[in-house]
């Protein structure tokens, strides 16, 4: 098939180079000149693993290729994804102008049958407002042309998004029309050729489905979270709490550490998002908001740890303290409600000197903060951890796991090791030396 990809952001990147390597022909089109121009030199604007090199193979074959116009009439794209971005507005609700401007464009150029197919995370009844702001244009042009409406959420992870696109676990599709379905069908059978993953619904249950994982899946982490702090203050540890009731097949283990909190650009977004839906449709959604407000507590849990560590330490003015990862999660640069920031911003507060390190979002991290004699980038762990009074491990980045603790702790000032993801096991780090801080983990005194 011809297909058009709008967006070549990170869901439209992905798309574009997934469809290309299946042998679909892909556009991929963007109103960033610089992006187009950098893609079209092969320079990827974000860190995911696999997609710059099926990103060079398909281009080198032909079969992906970038700009910033739309095709004229004498392409026809047989399929059209919007993958533009969704960001949020002011009161928490998705901002659709970037989707509303892609249907307006495509209203005014498409002249024959057009099957549209929104990747981007989207509120519910917003496929009804793309159909509406494309036919308005059609109008206006003296045209009736059919065109169908296709919800396709993308449940992508950062870091595996590559490998989730290829292999799905499912495929979402909210359609109204057999013609929409058999071409769904069509255009993602080379995905799904071992067995049928495609789950066929009504358009407004598929944009519902987007939001309804991603909030489930922030509920796990919230609920672990508080559980982790009641295990603090009654002795238990939750990483046996979590191996117990992830071995009851209702629950499995999935979603079930507890840490320093969720970040990135969906599950925050996503909640905050449905937060005001249920305001518009003046109903509650009293379980989200909780959610919500535990994340936002838990991001402050490491700082409060270190405070009162140094309490009895002379404080916290003028100690080193050396951050592990930056990023929201692992095998990713995306710093967007990184529970890093808190930390960061907590700590400089309290006139700490940080020694910072990512395996690779530094650049988007030093872009975030001002330049600060006490915020020092370094050049791996290792560097961080000379001369610090303690470190905090906020990324559970795998290089972290296995790294020479003697050596780290003989170029330490102190012995403070505070762990936001329960990477270490607490005995192990204790019996080397270190005054061992974890989330859900009692500490011995």
């Amino acid at each position: 098939m011809n297909i058009l990809v709008i967006g070549a952001g990170y869901v439209g990147l992905v798309t574009a180079a997934c469809m290309a390597e299946m042998g679909h022909c892909v556009l991929c089109i963007d109103i960033d000149p610089d992006k187009i121009s950098n893609l079209s030199q092969g320079i990827i604007p974000i860190y995911e693993p696999g997609l710059e090199e099926l990103i060079d193979r398909n281009t080198e074959a032909g079969r992906l290729s970038f700009s910033t116009t739309y095709p004229d009439s004498t392409l026809h794209m047989q399929v059209c994804f919007i993958a533009v971005a969704t960001p949020e507005s002011s009161d928490g609700s998705c901002n659709l102008q970037f989707v509303l401007d892609v249907a307006k464009s495509l209203g005014q150029c498409i002249h024959r049958y057009q099957l549209v197919v929104i990747k981007s995370t989207v509120p519910v009844g917003t496929s009804a407002k793309v159909r509406a702001s494309i036919e308005s244009e059609l109008k206006k042009r003296n045209l009736f042309i059919p065109i169908d409406i296709v919800s396709n959420p993308e449940f992508l992870k950062e870091g595996s998004a590559v490998a989730d696109c290829m292999k799905p676990d499912r495929v979402i599709i909210g359609a109204e029309t057999p013609k929409a379905i058999e071409m769904m069908r069509e255009l993602y059978a080379p995905f799904t050729m071992n067995h049928d993953r495609m789950i066929i619904m009504d358009i407004k249950s598929a944009e519902m489905t987007k939001y309804a994982a991603n909030a489930m899946l922030a509920t796990r982490i919230s609920f672990m979270n508080e559980l982790a702090n009641l295990c603090e203050k009654l002795g238990a540890n939750i990483n046996d709490v979590r191996i117990g009731i992830g071995s009851d097949a209702r629950i499995g283990y999935q979603f079930l550490y507890a840490g320093a909190g969720y970040g990135g650009s969906c599950f925050p977004k996503d909640l905050r998002a449905l937060q005001a839906m249920a305001h518009q449709a003046q109903t509650s959604c009293h379980l989200i908001d909780a959610v919500e407000k535990i994340n936002h507590e838990q991001k402050k849990r490491l700082a409060e740890k270190l405070k009162r560590y140094f309490a009895t330490r002379g404080g916290l003015n003028n100690k080193t303290i050396a951050i592990w990862g930056l990023s929201f999660k692992p095998n990713t640069d995306d710093m967007r409600e990184a529970p890093s920031l808190e930390l960061i911003r907590e700590l400089l507060q309290e006139g700490a000197t940080l020694r910072l390190f990512d395996p690779v979002a530094q650049d988007n991290a030093k872009k975030l903060f001002p330049t600060n004699d006490r915020l020092l980038f370094c050049n791996d762990e290792y560097d961080a951890a000379d001369g610090s009074h303690a470190i905090a491990l906020i990324t559970e980045w795998k290089q972290f796991r296995f790294v020479d603790l003697s050596k780290i702790q003989l170029s330490m000032k102190g012995q403070g090791f505070f762990d936001g993801r329960n990477q270490y096991k607490s005995t192990d780090m204790r019996g080397k030396g270190f005054d061992y801080h974890a989330i859900g983990i009692p500490v011995e005194h």
